[in-house]
């Protein structure tokens, strides 16, 4: 297991992302306990990008639940199509949004979230998760972000 991460100073995203993987495998590497994995992966996206909000919401029922993460407090419960988890959640797919200001019927749970990305993780093609990243910059997030971060949720064992 790896104890401490290597973090990157580049500036390029995408060779973050090429460093960040295999450390974030070896995290999850031997390792059963879901909860675990979730707040390692949390923990170590956070540390490589410094974003104000790295978490998952976990499919219970009818509704996201609040799962690990790092940042401020956060909404405890998401319905089905509501905000950008919940149109992840309903579309089956990755959501950018560049200004959550202008997404219709976005949550805020933090007035310092500017820009978020979802990332809906499946287990027997059905979504159980949402891996949902927030900045207080504007734009933040484009496909490089969308590609490693379906990437680094496919190591996910749900």
């Amino acid at each position: 297991m790896a104890e401490d991460l290597n973090i990157t100073a580049s500036t390029d995203k995408k060779e973050q992302y090429e460093s960040l993987l295999p450390q974030i495998e070896a995290l999850l590497y031997g390792e059963p306990d879901l909860v675990a994995n979730l707040a390692n992966v949390c923990a170590a996206l956070k540390e490589q990008f410094k974003w104000f909000w790295v978490g998952f919401y976990l499919v219970k029922s009818d509704e996201l639940v609040l799962g690990p993460f790092q940042g401020p407090v956060a909404c405890t419960r998401i319905g089905l199509g509501k905000g950008v988890c919940g149109a992840s959640w309903q579309q089956e797919k990755t959501l950018v949004v560049p200004d959550v200001e202008q997404f219709p019927g976005h949550i805020a749970c933090s007035s310092l979230s500017r820009s978020e990305i979802v990332v809906p993780v499946f287990h027997n093609d059905n979504v159980v998760a949402v891996l949902d990243v927030d900045s207080e910059e504007l734009d933040q997030f484009n496909e490089t972000d969308a590609h490693y971060l379906e990437a680094i949720v496919k190591l996910l064992n749900f």
